[in-house]
């Protein structure tokens, strides 16, 4: 089944020359179908390729899904358009009043401030505790994970010697859990983050399982017991070449950057790099959808 977007979204294009199955909002109001409603609060500054990932992953499932994008109205992006957030997003006081049967908090570039310091902290404060009452499922990416843990759970991060960069192995640790349906013992993602949380205040969290684990890159997949929220404290959703493109624009800064671990072909950031992970992160995103989503949320919310 396709995911229904706005018809003029840039991504639109790109999905379909990649053969994902999307139907614009004329044709969705013909289907005599309840659609899943998700929101994405996307915090990323690069928001049309956000967009593109996330859309790519929530268009390769069975189910139809209808997509809000949401942005802060404390804080405006200034790596995109004016006209393509009043274009395609909204903001939270439009919104509030809706149920939606899942959403998504992306990342942000922002680690190294504290939670409070964050122009917008408040306001996805305030969005985080609708969620408890609006929507059945909530997945938070990286920086997103990091917010709900200290938010929802009172885990904070802390800064790690040098940046996590790179593509490393992990581990899952109930093979039982839907989340992890079809997943292999062993698994590769992407991480990019200056800060991490702690496996010891998860583990003893009443409220927390820690399902994924990395040697090299700590905590990775957290749910919360519930299964209200899921954090992923990396990167699934990234392209082949998004860490390629990060690297690169460090270099540029002239920022003291080591190449990302296990990612380049013979660590030569000269050599094209190749997405090892992409099959974990379909099945991340179709197991939330189905489990924690399509079979969770009621067919008609009070």
């Amino acid at each position: 089944m396709p995911i229904n977007i706005p018809k003029q979204l840039p991504a639109g294009e790109l999905l379909k020359k990649e053969k994902i199955f999307i139907m614009d909002e004329d044709r969705a109001t013909e289907q005599d179908i309840r659609p899943l409603n998700i929101l994405i609060l996307n915090l990323m500054p690069e928001k049309e390729k956000t967009e593109l990932q996330l859309l790519r992953l929530l268009g390769n499932t069975p189910l139809q899904v209808n997509v809000t994008f949401l942005n802060t109205a404390t804080y405006v992006s200034k790596n995109v358009s004016q006209t393509h957030l009043e274009t395609f997003y909204t903001t939270f006081e439009h919104v509030k009043e809706r149920k939606f049967d899942g959403m998504i908090i992306t990342g942000a570039p922002i680690e190294h401030m504290q939670f409070e310091d964050v122009v917008y902290w408040k306001e996805l404060e305030k969005i985080m505790e609708w969620t408890k009452t609006n929507v059945t499922s909530v997945l938070h990416i990286c920086w997103g994970a990091q917010a709900a843990l200290y938010h929802h759970y009172g885990i904070d991060k802390f800064e790690l010697p040098k940046k996590c960069f790179g593509i490393f192995s992990h581990d899952i640790t109930d093979q039982t859990v839907n989340l992890a349906r079809g997943f292999n013992d062993v698994f590769v993602a992407p991480h990019s983050r200056h800060t991490a949380v702690s496996i010891e205040e998860i583990e003893k969290h009443p409220d927390l399982t820690l399902l994924s684990v990395s040697d090299d890159a700590g905590a990775f997949i957290v749910i919360s017991n519930d299964e209200k929220n899921i954090m992923v404290t990396g990167h699934l959703e990234y392209d082949a070449h998004t860490l390629a493109e990060e690297y690169g624009r460090d270099v540029q800064k002239g920022l003291d950057i080591d190449v990302p671990e296990n990612y380049f072909p013979n660590d030569d950031p000269t050599r094209e790099p190749m997405n090892t992970w992409r099959s974990h992160t379909h099945l991340l995103f179709s197991n939330w959808l189905n489990y924690y989503v399509y079979q969770a949320t009621p067919y008609v919310w009070d």
